[in-house]
């Protein structure tokens, strides 16, 4: 079957080796071919075709005409390739999915719509989530006659909330998008010494809550428990992050690094580290709390996305409810307790160990196969 997607990913366009370029090198096995749309490019910018059988089409980044560019050019390819399904990674406001019911409409493609997480659920953080989740909802209302399904990433947050929007369980799908090489983010083979008492990953943004992770270490270190900390990530609000350390004095105990070359580099900082916090308040994996417990290290978590699946038996890590008082009472009864907390970290390669990157990628295939079929 060939494949057309409609997508958002810049960076593959760029000539960038994130997320999406690491799915794309496996999943091509999957598919006679797969043709990306996406709309990021200057008057200059050329298509590009990162592997074989894979073709990046760019279209203009304009601030109107987007969906009738993804429309057209879609239905054009469509019809001269003969695809099997369309696929829009929806987000914000939705231009991929709206061009894709146009394709579907002109071509007869069964259309699934990707919705990963909706911004401000279960919690809004800022005033502009809460529009998008607005947004997200009225889309939903319009898609659901239109859309063969929803494929969604976890199975508990976002079936429930579509189906609390009126979307017909038969039009949700299930098919994660963790996909983890456990070769490279596995436990560690000898002891390690733990450079830091608590690690953080990801993008400096709202929603990631690292106003709860500054003010619980503060939190600690007034009742005379400083933990050592490392952020890894950069985005708007590291100004806002230099100036609060700064302010708390909690600087002295916490490193900032902004990039790491591979993922290599990454999971050794997990192994170097005795906790990952996870402290966001919407999310759609999120994928760096697995990787942190395929290398052993224990999470402490909002109950975002997957995260309820994973940690509610409490084994290799415990959830908390938003609030600074619980992310640093949690953060205060595992990391004096060495034995509780290398237990958490023993049991988190087993957990991870669903989310194998060869086979996740191969159900995804397979699942959106069955949904071109007519099947769930």
């Amino acid at each position: 079957m060939r494949l057309l997607m409609l997508s958002g990913d810049e960076q593959v366009a760029a000539g960038e080796r994130g997320p999406f370029y690491a799915l794309l090198e496996e999943f091509r096995e999957h598919f006679e071919a797969i043709d990306v749309l996406v709309t990021c490019g200057g008057p200059d910018r050329k298509d590009v075709e990162p592997f074989e059988g894979v073709r990046f089409h760019v279209g203009p980044k304009a601030r109107f005409g987007r969906v009738r560019w993804l429309a057209d050019k879609g239905a054009k390819l469509a019809k001269a390739y003969g695809h099997g399904l369309v696929v829009s990674h929806d987000y914000g406001l939705c231009h991929n999915g709206k061009a894709a019911a146009k394709i579907a409409s002109r071509t007869g493609l069964p259309w699934v719509s990707e919705l990963h997480h909706v911004p401000g659920h279960p919690v809004a953080a800022t005033l502009s989530e809460r529009m998008e989740f607005w947004l997200a909802k009225r889309f939903v209302s319009w898609a659901t006659p239109r859309v063969r399904a929803f494929r969604v990433v976890n199975s508990k947050e976002m079936p429930a909330l579509l189906g609390g929007w009126g979307v017909p369980s038969e039009k949700v799908a299930v098919l994660s998008s963790l996909y983890l090489d456990l070769e490279v983010f596995s436990p560690p083979t000898e002891p390690v010494e733990h450079e830091h008492d608590l690690v953080f990953v990801g993008r400096l943004v709202s929603n990631k809550g690292l106003d709860l992770i500054v003010n619980a270490l503060r939190v600690l270190r007034d009742a005379g428990r400083p933990q050592r900390a490392l952020i890894v990530g950069r985005g708007p609000l590291r100004g806002w992050l230099d100036k609060e350390l700064e302010r708390t004095g909690l600087g002295r105990y916490t490193r900032i690094l902004e990039w790491v070359d591979g993922p290599e580099d990454l999971a050794d900082l997990y192994r170097s580290s005795r906790l990952l916090v996870c402290a966001s308040s919407s999310e759609g994996g999120p994928r760096v709390p697995l990787e942190a417990m395929a290398c052993g290290t224990p999470v402490i978590s909002t109950p975002v996305g997957v995260m309820p699946e994973v940690l509610e038996d409490g084994r290799a890590g415990e959830l908390f409810d938003f609030s600074v008082a619980a992310l640093a009472r949690k953060m205060g009864e595992i990391l004096p307790q060495e034995a509780k907390r290398a237990a958490m970290g023993a049991a988190g390669p087993e957990i991870a160990a669903g989310f194998e990157r060869s086979a996740q990628i191969q159900r995804y295939a397979e699942g959106l196969k069955a949904l071109a079929g007519g099947a769930r």
